[in-house]
């Protein structure tokens, strides 16, 4: 299980007539120290202030024609490679086997900025560094967003009840195996929870299922990397017929509002057109940026970073830089 990268969000809510309408988000324009409600968390980066919401929802307000960012708003991070589930997509090759990152050696973390959104791995929930890690986080004033899978959720329900709890986490993403009655009675506790699936893996009928219920969805492209060459060699016809079952389902999922909201990765949005349902000036508003704008990628276990995780050439070692560093770095790639 692995980290995500950028997300592209699409909110929506019932009107009266029962059709599904684009929900936008206002915010006033004010001092990011200001005081406002608790459920709304504002700091400046570079030419603009952000607006970060309780149920994940996010905002920019710049006076400026082009964003200009001194800092990441996000960082997606590997912690480690230790996974028992051996999904055989994996594009990150997780084994039982694999290494966990020594987290409390990396200088960076003290250069963290508050309200820095951090996106990582909890596969197995078996990291002995994982509650110093998270401790440190929430110290710095970070959101912390967690993954792991459905099977990973419901082996380890008290704990992670207990990392919400305790505001240790942030937001929760599930990937996503089938449809089960008593997964979701308790993945719909969690307020900031996330159902990830992927492109070419998963089923429209589980999608079907899954519709109504008041869900956020997050869709993943496909990823030809690591155990995904192979699992796409041996499955190359249900890979197809799922990517395209998806492709031509997407507009009644965007239009009839089958989900509470849709996010993206940029993988997908590229995988299944997503522009051609989104007007303009909504697109405009909703797209959160391409990888390495205001996002990168950092592998723990690897002691690398680079603009996303699917990079293979471009990679740099972190040693002791600061995130700023890092993000400097990446920005100059683009």
């Amino acid at each position: 299980m692995q980290a995500k990268e950028r997300f592209f969000y699409i909110f929506f809510e019932k009107n009266s007539t029962n059709a599904c309408q684009f929900k936008k988000k206002t915010v006033p324009l004010q001092h990011e120290n200001q005081k406002t409600r608790t459920d709304m968390h504002f700091y400046k980066n570079g030419n603009y202030v952000v607006c970060i919401e309780d149920d994940g929802s996010k905002t920019r307000r710049c006076d400026d024609a082009i964003l200009m960012p001194y800092f990441p708003e996000s960082i997606d991070v590997n912690i480690t490679q230790k996974c028992s589930i051996g999904c055989p997509y994996c594009y990150s090759n997780c084994t039982p086997n694999g290494r966990h990152a020594d987290l409390m050696s990396y200088k960076f973390l003290d250069t963290l900025h508050k309200y820095t959104e951090i996106a990582f791995n909890g596969n197995d929930l078996d990291h002995p560094q994982l509650m110093e890690f998270l401790y440190k986080l929430q110290e710095r004033g970070i959101f912390a967003n967690m993954t792991v899978s459905q099977k990973q959720f419901m082996d380890n329900l008290d704990k992670i009840h207990g990392l919400a709890h305790k505001r240790l986490i942030y937001g929760l993403g599930v990937s996503f195996k089938e449809y089960d009655i008593d997964f979701l009675r308790e993945f719909m506790k969690f307020n900031n929870g996330v159902l990830h699936v992927i492109n070419g893996i998963i089923n429209t009928t589980d999608l079907y299922l899954l519709s109504g219920l008041g869900l956020k969805l997050l869709i993943l492209g496909y990823k030809d990397v690591g155990r995904g060459v192979k699992y796409n060699e041996d499955n190359q016809d249900n890979v197809y017929v799922y990517k395209n079952c998806l492709f031509l389902l997407l507009n009644r999922i965007l239009k009839q509002g089958m989900f509470k909201a849709v996010a993206f990765d940029n993988l997908a949005v590229e995988q299944l057109c997503v522009k051609r349902f989104i007007p303009v000036d909504e697109w405009d508003k909703f797209y959160m940026g391409n990888d390495g704008e205001f996002t990168f990628y950092i592998d723990m276990v690897e002691g690398t970073f680079a603009k996303n995780s699917m990079e293979q050439d471009k990679k740099y070692p972190i040693g002791d830089k600061t995130v700023d560093e890092m993000f400097d770095i990446i920005r100059k790639e683009l």
